[in-house]
């Protein structure tokens, strides 16, 4: 399946169950109410997906599993995030053997790679593959910000093909298409800058609260591509408190317990995260309470 690199991609969460295994049943229902919604892509065993905490095994079952419920509607993609190229490229492969459609690849983990040691990883793995390639510039998180002179690099391979634009600056957004036109997809991969981002030029959206939310993301994203800014405003400014949550070291916590209340998966993550408690859930709880007392109605898309 031919990646476009518009609409909208969760980066799902993994569910478990209350002992810390895979929940397949929790998380089967909730990537059919994804694609119910009118998802475009999904990215399994993202940062938000707690792949720091999942065997490699368990991240190629769930991307079958993910692929089998898909069943070929969405391009599935699988995140890599490694502390080493060989690793990493044993990943990508195993990855297009299974039938992922895609690789979203992080930059080295621990080690700070320099600008030359960064573009020789991503361009290693992704010639290690044939699948398409988007490229993660989160420098606010992981500490290495791709730059245009990087990328002038990287988008020598064909099949390196997408940004997620997590920089936190809108800016990037038109320098990208300034310099390299059509050539790169952009989707941003900040909630709480998406409408900004689409307004400004963005392809797609790599989205978090998407896993409790889908239709209200796929709204703001088709309304804006429809040029029905102020309907698609409307939806973001009620949306806003719950995208923050998206921005916060314990997004995990948070959006898992968002899709607790919606009916959409549980509160369970994977040590050493731990469940929220005491006043921290009482005030996330108010948070989602509050909004859900007053969830717009969606207009047609």
């Amino acid at each position: 399946m031919k990646i476009t690199w518009n609409g909208v991609y969760p980066a799902i969460t993994t569910k478990f169950t209350q002992d810390g295994q895979l929940d397949m049943q929790a998380y089967a229902a909730n990537i059919q109410q994804q694609i119910e919604a009118g998802i475009d892509g999904i990215i399994v065993a993202g940062s938000l997906g707690e792949t720091s905490t999942l065997t490699k095994e368990e991240r190629f079952l769930v991307t079958e599993e993910t692929i089998r419920l898909c069943k070929g509607k969405i391009p599935v993609l699988l995140n890599i995030a490694e502390q080493s190229t060989r690793e990493a490229v044993a990943i990508a492969q195993r990855a297009e053997e299974i039938g992922a459609e895609g690789l979203m690849l992080l930059p080295p983990m621990r080690y700070k790679a320099d600008d030359r040691e960064t573009v020789e990883y991503f361009k290693t793995i992704a010639q290690a593959s044939s699948l398409p390639v988007m490229i993660y510039n989160n420098p606010v998180d992981y500490g290495i910000k791709v730059t245009l002179a990087m990328f002038d690099e990287l988008l020598k391979l064909d099949n390196v093909q997408a940004v997620k634009e997590s920089t936190r600056d809108i800016t990037n957004i038109t320098r990208y298409k300034n310099t390299f036109g059509d050539r790169m997809k952009i989707l941003c991969g900040v909630d709480t800058l998406a409408l900004e981002s689409l307004a400004a030029g963005a392809d797609g959206w790599v989205a978090g609260l998407v896993c409790a939310f889908p239709r209200e993301t796929v709204a703001i994203y088709r309304l804006m591509k429809a040029g029905r800014t102020e309907e698609a405003l409307k939806i973001y400014r009620w949306f806003m408190p719950l995208l923050e949550l998206d921005i916060h070291p314990k997004l995990i916590q948070y959006i898992k317990l968002a899709e607790a209340q919606v009916g959409m998966g549980t509160e369970h993550v994977r040590a050493p995260r731990l469940p929220l408690i005491g006043e921290e859930k009482e005030r996330i709880l108010k948070i989602i309470q509050d909004a859900l007392a007053i969830r717009p109605e969606l207009p047609t898309v």
